[in-house]
């Protein structure tokens, strides 16, 4: 199990460095390979999440991907976003939010195969 942890991880963080979303492979990968409920993968997700949003935030400013301007009220929503979510995610019985995330990402999933190449 740990070797599974250290590629969930990894594999995890490349995904998050390029601003997809890490929680998208680890949320999955932790509930399939440990016994944690889905409520503790999505906590493990918001840890996870602290240093390598930084690291991401500090490569992008330097590449020059950043725009303050539109992140500052995007930010201020997340926050009160993410207050709302976790009150809904801790009241909400861990298969119901497993299945909720499941939609979330088959959605995402067919979002993103319907788009056009814009390559």
């Amino acid at each position: 199990m740990m070797w599974g942890v250290v590629l969930i991880g990894f594999c995890s963080g490349i995904i998050s460095g390029m601003g997809i979303g890490g929680g998208t492979i680890l949320i999955p990968a932790l509930l399939f390979l440990t016994g944690i409920t889905q409520q503790q993968a999505q906590g493990v997700n918001l840890i996870y999440f602290i240093p390598t949003a930084i690291t991401a935030l500090i490569t992008h400013r330097k590449e020059g991907n950043l725009s303050i301007q539109m992140a500052k009220p995007l930010a201020l929503l997340g926050l009160m976003g993410a207050a709302a979510g976790a009150f809904l995610a801790v009241s909400v019985k861990a298969q119901m939010l497993r299945r909720l995330f499941g939609v979330f990402l088959f959605l995402m999933g067919c979002s993103e195969m319907c788009k056009k190449n814009q390559t």
